[in-house]
């Protein structure tokens, strides 16, 4: 090993303990309350040589959230490798989605975080690319199931791209589960937290779509037991997979 090769393996090894360390704090006293001397001397460094890794709070917060992403993707790739229909694939990565932020909610909140203007528009362009960039195969596997759909005369194109088809299940998804992270938002309405109601919800965005097989959504112990079976599959990858580093 060279000493510059050398040097690298430090930086990562010291970047991956800032991060480790950031998690923990996150997970324990929430993300605002997360500030930079302290986390350096928590992980026993200079503040200075904190900075030398991350700019600022937001690119580290961006950092986090870009590391736990390629969880996320290696999750989204077994669950694509499923032996299950198309539709039921991407009803199954909306069930991955419901098990991450149940088990990992610390992550869930900072993700829906990292996108407010406030962090955001706050962080280094290079950060926001990495995160963009990361996104980019993310939307190539689910948009891949579209196409694949697409393609088995399952799901008819309304004159859209499989990408573009891909935004309405993910916006489904990810808002009602946002929706459901603000606390009290829904209780204002009247509505409670209801994972069966938002996998019936996403079925009825299918069928409205023409994807076939179609689901008879009268029947509740079906969706039930098929919400139920998705999760027995996905489970297993989840815990195997997805040790997101949040928590």
């Amino acid at each position: 090993m060279t000493v510059n090769e050398r040097k690298e393996r430090q930086r990562f090894n010291r970047e991956q303990l800032f991060l480790d360390k950031a998690a923990q704090l996150i997970a324990s006293e929430g993300i605002l309350q997360l500030q930079m001397a302290p986390l350096a001397r928590a992980c026993e460094y200079a503040t200075g040589t904190l900075y030398q890794h991350f700019s600022s709070k937001e690119d580290l917060l961006l950092a986090l959230v870009a590391r736990n992403g390629c969880n996320q993707l290696k999750l989204f790739q077994q669950i694509a490798a499923l032996a299950i229909c198309n539709r039921h694939k991407i009803l199954a990565l909306c069930v991955a989605e419901e098990l991450a932020r149940e088990y990992h909610p610390s992550h869930a909140r900072l993700e829906q975080y990292v996108f407010t203007e406030v962090v955001w528009e706050n962080a280094s362009a290079s950060r926001r690319q990495m995160i963009l960039d990361n996104s980019k195969p993310l939307s190539e596997l689910v948009s891949g199931i579209v196409g694949a759909a697409l393609a088995a005369g399952e799901l008819p194109d309304h004159q859209c791209t499989a990408l573009e088809l891909s935004i309405a299940p993910w916006a489904l998804c990810t808002g009602s589960h946002n929706l459901e992270q603000t606390s009290g938002l829904l209780a204002a309405f009247g509505l409670n937290k209801d994972p069966l109601q938002r996998y019936r919800l996403m079925h009825l965005l299918l069928n409205g779509m023409q994807w076939q097989p179609l689901q008879d959504l009268n029947d509740t112990a079906a969706l039930a037991a098929q919400l139920q079976q998705l999760r027995q599959q996905v489970a297993p990858l989840f815990s195997e997979l997805c040790q997101l580093t949040v928590e």
